[in-house]
């Protein structure tokens, strides 16, 4: 079994000092940590884990977004980023905001049966200013990638998507339309993803509403569970008879976001 999990620490050293970090480890012992929006470079983070190796892809603005993964079993080759062809292709440069591609956004590793990615996908901002990197250039670009993955073998990706996919992904859907993360064309493209063969895994497994990974700051929001779910695992076709359980663990605190997991019997 290889339990794979994907937390939005929104700023490990926070996470970290608090305690929470290291409280989740040790609870959980995931054998694979997929992170996003890491606010740090390597060495910025003091941490004592010795049963894992560290992959880290830190954006070029100090204190930004972020990525990482901390994994047992030793990777066959680790990717940072998108391939320049597809960064070419689908024409992602500075947006006015910065260049996306040096924002830390993907790390991919290589396993023997199959790929694992993190992602921290842009936030599309409150004025929408981000909505078209997201729609015409990032999230095709993703999925061109990960399907290119899935040429050489199963891919498993996972992180903090930035969005809603359903009515039954927020607590209160009706006002949040064409609001950030729960616009048609954020929708449209997490959509494609599905379109495209992969599975999320934990609809798999748990239907309905009231199962969030995100909850603002405000109004006691967490405690109330009015939340999003916009932290997801999916996984290629050929993987789904493999995927034993996929779960959502708001109990563990230290971020806004909660961890996700993936149980594979390979």
């Amino acid at each position: 079994m290889t339990k794979i999990y994907s937390w939005n620490v929104n700023g490990i050293r926070a996470v970290i000092k608090k305690g929470t970090f290291q409280q989740f480890v040790v609870e959980h012992h995931p054998d694979i940590l997929c992170l996003q929006e890491t606010k740090a470079e390597r060495g910025q983070a003091e941490i004592d884990l010795p049963d894992y190796t560290e992959y880290w892809n830190s954006a070029a603005k100090k204190g930004y977004s972020g990525t990482a993964i901390f994994t047992k079993p030793q990777p066959l080759s680790i990717v940072n980023g998108l391939p320049a062809h597809i960064v070419e292709q689908y024409k992602m440069d500075d947006d006015g905001y910065g260049d996306p591609n040096l924002e830390g956004r993907v790390i991919a590793t290589e396993y023997e049966r199959y790929w694992v990615v993190t992602v921290y996908t842009p936030n599309a901002k409150d004025d929408l200013s981000r909505l078209s990197l997201r729609h015409d250039h990032w999230d095709p670009a993703f999925l061109a990638y990960v399907k290119e993955l899935e040429h050489k073998k199963p891919v498993v990706f996972c992180g903090d998507l930035n969005v809603a996919h359903t009515e039954l992904d927020l607590a209160n859907p009706k006002p949040n339309v064409g609001k950030k993360g729960f616009t048609n064309e954020e929708r449209t493209g997490f959509q494609a993803f599905l379109d495209a063969g992969f599975l999320d895994t934990f609809r798999m497994f748990t239907q309905g509403n009231g199962h969030y990974t995100w909850w603002t700051h405000w109004a006691n929001a967490r405690a109330r569970n009015i939340g999003w779910r916009i932290d997801y695992v999916l996984v290629s076709a050929a993987l789904k008879d493999h995927v034993t359980a996929a779960e959502i663990h708001p109990q563990v605190l230290g971020s806004d976001h909660c961890p996700i997991s993936v149980t594979l019997d390979i």
